[in-house]
């Protein structure tokens, strides 16, 4: 099968859907698949040999963070020129209520086209005012995917649209399994380590009460160590070293794989914007026991078949709670490793292995609902 896949967030500078796109882009192809991937990149920005690059992008603030995005008469004939010299099969659409590439393929669309929505928000200003410029091309689409149950009622209440399927982002989950514990990052019975890692430049992710939180544990375990890593400033480090915490710093992907399973306790208390929690499928997968704030984008990923959380919850943005559920953990090591095994097996769930072949069974309905509505225009699609 021949795919074109469509990221309308710049690869400068790698986010959540960023990572999601190339990391189905080389699930596919691992499958036996031809992929192209259209994104925005500056052009020394090194990217992988399916990608072809659309051009800069600007930075614009959407949803607590930065969007980099392109768009104009330029990109939109690099959009109609990477689908026509494509010749593909399908074409997959990521966020296309953004006001980038995925848009104005969607509307440039020549063949089964199926769009993803990642985003979960129960107030977006951004996709109200654009509701009268998508909405048609969303209704033309073969295939809707949200990435979760929180990600289709965005997409409900703003578009009054549904998902036709929803899949959950996916995970190489085989590295955070097997990664082995650094010595520096773990813990010992009477200092145990508690981790954090992202952007901590964004608020929502929650900072702040993480670094609350440490002299209220330190109060009863005094030799707790409060690990924080990730891409942040050296304004932010300063504040994380006062508060008490040891600075890690920026990670690779396979440190940030070791980082998740030397770890005691992994923390997540984002504050909200999340559409997925990918970083508690990530922590799971490693080992870790997981603290999280009780969004419901990350009930979504840490409620197992059984209904059973596999993470523990805390009020979100309240660090008291954040602390008490820490310190439960640490005073009883039994049930630390009890959740850490529930969440590795709810991981499972999130592996590409199990997360591809939905996605490209979803290609394949596109492709026959395509092929009935525009009969003269279909082609047969290679298993």
């Amino acid at each position: 099968m021949r795919i074109g896949i469509v990221c309308p967030y710049s690869l400068d500078r790698p986010g959540g859907v960023q990572l999601h796109v190339t990391d189905l882009a080389e699930a596919l192809i691992a499958r036996g698949h031809e992929v192209s991937v259209l994104a925005p990149a500056a052009p020394n920005t090194p990217v992988p040999s399916y990608v072809q690059a659309s051009g800069r992008s600007i930075p614009v603030s959407y949803n607590g963070s930065t969007a980099r995005l392109t768009f104009g008469l330029l990109t939109a004939a690099r959009v109609r020129r990477w689908l026509q010299d494509g010749n593909f099969d399908v074409v997959h659409l990521h966020e296309p209520g953004t006001m980038s590439l995925s848009v104005i393929a969607m509307w440039a669309r020549l063949g089964p086209t199926v769009a993803t929505f990642h985003t979960s928000n129960d107030h977006s200003r951004l996709m109200r005012i654009a509701k009268p410029f998508i909405k048609p091309g969303m209704e033309e689409l073969d295939a809707r995917i949200a990435v979760s149950p929180s990600a289709d009622k965005t997409v409900q209440q703003h578009l009054h649209l549904a998902a036709t399927h929803i899949i959950p982002n996916g995970v190489d989950t085989s590295g955070y399994v097997n990664a082995q514990p650094k010595r520096e990052w773990q813990g010992t019975k009477t200092a145990p380590t508690i981790g954090i890692l992202g952007r901590m430049e964004e608020t929502r992710k929650g900072l702040d009460d993480f670094l609350a939180m440490i002299p209220i544990v330190r109060a009863k375990l005094p030799r707790t160590r409060f690990l924080v890593a990730g891409r942040f400033s050296d304004r932010v480090a300063a504040k994380a070293a006062r508060a008490g915490a040891e600075i890690v710093g920026e990670l690779q992907e396979d440190e940030k794989e070791v980082f998740m399973s030397s770890v005691d306790i992994y923390c997540a208390p984002n504050l909200g914007g999340e559409s997925f929690g990918i970083v508690l499928v990530e922590a799971m997968a490693a080992g870790a026991a997981v603290v999280a704030s009780d969004l419901t984008a990350f009930k979504d990923v840490a409620t197992n078949v059984d209904g059973v959380e596999t993470v523990a919850f805390h009020r979100v943005g309240d660090a008291g709670d954040l602390a008490a559920h820490v310190l439960s953990l640490l005073g009883d090591p039994d049930g630390r490793a009890a959740l850490a095994l529930l969440g590795q097996e709810c991981a499972k769930e999130f592996d590409w292995d199990v997360v591809a072949p939905r996605v490209l069974e979803t290609y394949r309905d596109a492709i026959r609902m395509d092929a009935e509505f525009h009969p003269n225009q279909s082609k047969e699609a290679a298993s």
